[in-house]
């Protein structure tokens, strides 16, 4: 299986709407080739099944957006510039995909076990970058020394997540995007000396 051929791009990009559309749960990979343009049988040869379509979706997408993050971050200096520039990406990315944001914050936590684990495992390079911001601002001065790391880390993700799902959830009737500041600053608080 080639993950780089425009048809395996094509596959994953309908199964975000499809399953946006219609829930994980009723999203058959019949409605996705439909979406996709392209024969059922199309679809296994690329994927085992639905399971993997959507494991698959969140590797690729969220894969992607992660490297694009860890190398862009670099290029700020302190780590209240990371965290906001984190903020600002992770909540303006979803922004722009109303269909996304709906898979990655409804759909994915309704799912097995099995396919929660395997998700778990592309969030822990985004949970890395958090500690490197947490990490750097503790040996700058910026936070706090005596700090969790650990507590922070998910005060931080939790608060982002949530704030999207709360978003989500009202169906997008607001500019998210309006809130970064607002987040960062809560968040910056929490962190600070």
């Amino acid at each position: 299986m080639n993950r780089n051929r425009p048809k395996f791009k094509q596959i994953l990009d309908a199964a975000v709407v499809v399953i946006a559309e219609h829930g994980y749960h009723s999203s058959q990979v019949s409605k996705i080739a439909k979406q996709a343009g392209v024969a059922d049988g199309t679809i296994y040869l690329y994927f085992k099944n639905k399971e993997d379509i959507l494991i698959s979706l969140f590797q690729e997408k969220m894969g992607q957006f992660i490297e694009r993050i860890q190398e862009d971050i670099q290029k700020e200096e302190t780590a209240s510039e990371k965290l906001f520039f984190l903020i600002q990406r992770h909540i303006t990315f979803l922004s722009e995909d109303q269909h996304l944001a709906a898979v990655t914050q409804l759909e994915l936590r309704q799912t097995n076990r099995d396919i929660r684990n395997q998700i778990n495992e592309v969030l822990k390079g985004y949970l890395e970058i958090i500690d490197e911001i947490l990490e750097s601002g503790i040996e700058s001065g910026e936070f706090q020394e005596e700090l969790d790391a650990r507590l922070a880390r998910q005060m931080i993700f939790g608060t982002i997540d949530e704030v999207v799902t709360t978003w989500v959830m009202n169906e997008y009737k607001y500019d998210i995007t309006k809130l970064i500041p607002k987040v960062h600053k809560l968040l910056l608080q929490g962190c600070k000396r």
